[in-house]
């Protein structure tokens, strides 16, 4: 049994703070699904523009929509970029007579048209797919090798979860960007999305894959920057402070749905990933996406010299910092990375996620966690509550540095 009790509370929670909630996240993510357990699909509160019905009964959007009340859902607005003028009225009624979810993909009429007409009126919440929490513990393994996307994760066998893996790939780029107005031959997009599936855990590079694509870095880059708005790729900024050491300043790329990932990487079955040369970045990727979605936190970054020391995930959450590295090994120890990153991030608590069942500390601030505690649901897993000592205070020459590159787009 899937439990999405976190996600409507969060949904619940936004529509009674704001007049209108955009639900976003690539297509068949379950934002569908969610709305219709806030309005039932055939309440007259709910359109669906995918539905010619529900083109018709919008019509006249003000005279359909001004006499609802409650909460109205619109689904798949990206389709109709016209309502938001009239959603912008509507929503400055006094008394407030209705709320708005809508729902559809981040594509750029759609952000543009939020932020021109709904700024201050509209709280965003994204969606990519079923969570290691929403799942539970015993689904770990099939959550990473298939990803959340719901068809892909509850399709019979991992064959039919490939293919329609495959599906998707093909509808997204033949259809899908298309339809959201981005114009770039679906060859093309396909020959860098494959690219970038081996680039997943590592340091982003304009200028080799702009020559693999006989393209300009500019073009890469714009390439990159829509399949992140569009919920397919992660952009993990860098984080960099002066110290006196030469750190990394491009982001860390990761598709956000492990299954996608597998799927152009051409891995089909169990033993096709556990035997792949990209089997620690796929663990990585996930446990990183998972311990984002469970934490939420206010910044996320990760942290990289160029003499080889790094810190997989940095998290800023009440005013601390806290430290994640995702280890693929039977007893994770204490290694010199991580005792630099304490130091020089002066890290309040360091986190080590693995895949074995037993939990155990390897210093005051450093206890290594099996990845499946993360089902549990509770953030405290890798933000616990401050202890009672005394934080290391930074020294002169610690000064707060500014991360670079466009993190993603519409990233909580």
């Amino acid at each position: 049994m899937i439990n999405r009790n976190r996600l409507l509370a969060t949904i619940r929670a936004a529509l009674r703070r704001s007049r209108v909630v955009a639900l976003i996240g690539p297509r068949q993510s379950g934002k569908t699904t969610a709305a219709r357990q806030i309005v039932a699909a055939d309440s007259p509160n709910y359109f669906d523009l995918e539905d010619p019905a529900g083109l018709t009964r919008l019509a006249e959007p003000m005279t359909a929509l001004a006499p609802l009340k409650g909460t109205v859902v619109i689904d798949e607005v990206q389709r109709r970029p016209d309502l938001f003028p009239v959603l912008r009225v509507l929503a400055d009624r006094r008394p407030l007579r209705a709320r708005f979810l809508i729902l559809g993909s981040a594509s750029p009429e759609l952000q543009r048209q939020s932020a021109e007409s709904l700024a201050g009126r509209l709280e965003t919440i994204a969606l990519a797919g079923f969570s290691l929490e929403e799942l539970g513990a015993k689904a770990l393994a099939r959550h990473w090798r298939r990803g959340g996307f719901p068809p892909a994760f509850l399709a019979r066998s991992d064959a039919d979860s490939l293919r329609w893996r495959q599906q998707f790939v093909h509808t997204f780029l033949e259809r899908d960007l298309p339809q959201l107005g981005i114009n770039v031959p679906a060859t093309t997009m396909l020959r860098f999305w494959t690219m970038l599936a081996h680039y997943h855990g590592n340091v982003w590079n304009a200028a080799e894959l702009a020559r693999s694509l006989g393209v300009s870095e500019p073009t890469v880059r714009r390439y990159l920057d829509l399949l992140t708005g569009l919920f397919i790729i992660r952009q993990l900024p860098p984080w960099y402070e002066n110290l006196k050491k030469r750190q990394v300043r491009s982001p860390k790329i990761y598709f956000r749905d492990s299954g996608m990932a597998h799927q152009l990487l051409g891995i089909r079955t169990e033993h096709d990933l556990l035997t792949h040369p990209k089997l620690g970045a796929s663990w990585e990727g996930y446990a990183i996406e998972e311990v984002l979605k469970l934490t939420g936190p206010s910044e996320a970054y990760f942290w990289a010299t160029h003499t080889g020391t790094e810190l997989d995930l940095l998290i800023f959450n009440g005013g601390r910092r806290y430290g994640v590295e995702v280890k693929r090994q039977d007893a994770p120890h204490i290694t010199s990375s991580m005792r630099t990153a304490l130091s020089d991030l002066r890290l309040d608590y360091l986190t080590v996620l693995y895949p074995g069942t037993r939990r155990y500390s390897l210093d005051e601030r450093v206890t290594v966690v099996p990845l499946s505690e993360l089902a549990e649901g509770s953030p405290e897993v890798v933000v616990p509550h401050p202890s009672r000592r005394k934080r290391p205070s930074r020294g002169a020459n610690h000064v707060q540095g500014r991360a670079r590159g466009n993190g993603a787009l519409l990233q909580k």
